[in-house]
């Protein structure tokens, strides 16, 4: 089933309602790349995003991280330091409205 990204559909089949491949969960809006900070939770994932941010004062650059709770279907397997692809979709409780369609690659 294709969900409208250039993805590969995981070869572990789910029966997880809101996995994106296997469920009824439609992906729309911004796709992120992260790694996974925690996976301490169960079928949520924190990806954890870095980014510099300009300060005009000092004319230099600061550090700034996000950490995005992203729901992990069953049939991906992740753990922490993963480099993952998240995408947005409807709000699925208080604070996930993201879902792991992607794994780029292990530990680095």
């Amino acid at each position: 089933m294709a969900i409208g990204l250039n993805v590969e559909e995981p070869e572990e089949a789910c029966s997880d309602e809101n996995c994106p491949f296997h469920g009824s969960l439609a992906v729309r809006g911004q796709t992120l790349e992260g790694t996974v900070a925690s996976t301490d939770m169960d079928k949520t994932v924190v990806v954890e995003r870095e980014y510099d941010v300009r300060v005009p004062k000092y004319d230099r650059y600061m550090k700034r991280r996000s950490r995005i709770p992203a729901h992990a279907p069953p049939c991906m397997d992740l753990a922490e330091g993963d480099t993952v692809r998240i995408a947005e979709t409807r709000p699925l409780s208080k604070t996930k409205a993201h879902v792991v369609v992607e794994t780029l690659g292990g530990e680095e």
